[in-house]
C-alpha cells in the first residue's frame, strides 16, 4: 500500500478527517445569514467522508456537491448519504480542489472545512472566487495563531507544516485582498479538536498498526499523529481552526 492508501485506511472509518462538528458547522451556517430554504448550489470542497456535507444537506435547501480527490471518502459519503436518506441531495464528484471543473459563477455557497491548508488559504480563495456568483458566500476553516507569541518548538513545527499558518487578523487580509467582505469569524473548541477528530483517532491507532505491522510507514503515520496531538495537548491555548465566513464582492 502507498502512503496515500495508508492514509485513507486510517481516516475513512472516522467521522471526520479534521477538528469540527455538527455544532460548528450549523453556527458557521447561521452566521452567514442566508436564506437556507432557498434554493442554494452548494460545493463542499474537500469533503472527505461528509460529516459536515449531510449537515448541510439537512440545513438547507437545493443541491450539495461534495468535491474530494479520494474515491474512499466519496464512496462513504454515498454510503452514510442513502442511510441517512440525503443521497438525491448530495452529488459526490472526484477532483482535485486546485482542477475543478465548474463554470464561473456556479455556487452560491463554497465550503470547506479543513481541506484548504491542501493548496494554501491565500491561493485556495483566490481561486474559488471564480467559482462563486457575486455577493455569494465563502466559508471556510483554516489553523490559525490565537496569539502573537507563541513557544519557539510549537512555532517551528507549524512553520514547517504549514507556512501559512498566521493570526486571525492574517487570514481576515488575504480574504479582504481576494476580493471578500469578511463577514464573521470564530474560533473552534477544543472539543472539536478532541471528542470529534484526535480521541476516535487515537481509538483506531492500536488496530491499525496491527493491521499493517508489515509495513514501516503505518508506523510513521501513527508516530506523526501522536506527534501532532501532543502537541495540541500542551499548546492548545496559542492555536486552533478559525471558521471564516465572507461574501463576494
Amino acid at each position: 500500500m502507498t502512503a496515500f492508501d495508508l492514509l485513507v485506511a486510517l481516516h475513512k472509518p472516522s467521522e471526520r478527517q479534521g477538528p469540527g462538528s455538527t455544532e460548528t458547522t450549523i453556527r458557521a451556517l447561521n452566521l452567514l445569514g442566508i436564506d437556507q430554504s432557498s434554493q442554494l448550489n452548494i460545493c463542499d470542497i474537500g469533503c472527505g467522508t461528509g460529516a459536515q456535507t449531510l449537515d448541510l444537506a439537512r440545513h438547507t435547501s437545493g443541491k450539495v456537491i461534495a468535491v474530494d480527490i479520494f474515491d474512499a471518502f466519496l464512496e462513504e459519503l454515498n454510503h452514510r448519504a442513502k442511510a441517512a436518506g440525503l443521497d438525491h441531495r448530495i452529488n459526490t464528484q472526484k477532483h482535485s480542489m486546485d482542477e475543478l471543473p465548474f463554470a464561473e459563477e456556479s455556487f452560491d455557497l463554497i465550503w470547506s472545512e479543513g481541506a484548504i491548508y491542501n493548496m494554501g488559504f491565500e491561493k485556495g480563495v483566490h481561486y474559488w472566487k471564480t467559482f462563486l456568483k457575486t455577493g455569494g458566500y465563502l466559508a471556510v476553516s483554516e489553523i490559525s495563531w490565537l496569539t502573537d507569541q507563541r513557544p519557539p518548538d510549537l512555532e517551528a513545527f507549524w512553520k514547517e507544516a504549514y507556512p501559512e499558518i498566521d493570526t486571525i487578523s492574517g487570514k481576515i487580509k488575504v480574504l479582504e485582498k481576494a476580493g471578500f467582505t469578511p463577514l464573521a469569524h470564530f474560533v473552534l473548541p477544543p472539543t472539536c479538536w478532541l471528542d470529534h477528530y484526535y480521541l476516535p483517532l487515537e481509538a483506531r491507532h492500536e488496530t491499525f498498526l496491527d493491521k499493517y505491522s508489515e509495513n514501516p510507514e503505518a508506523g510513521a503515520l501513527v508516530a506523526s499523529d501522536r506527534e501532532e496531538i501532543a502537541l495540541y495537548r500542551k499548546y492548545q491555548d496559542f492555536y486552533s481552526y478559525g471558521f471564516y465566513l465572507a461574501k463576494k464582492l
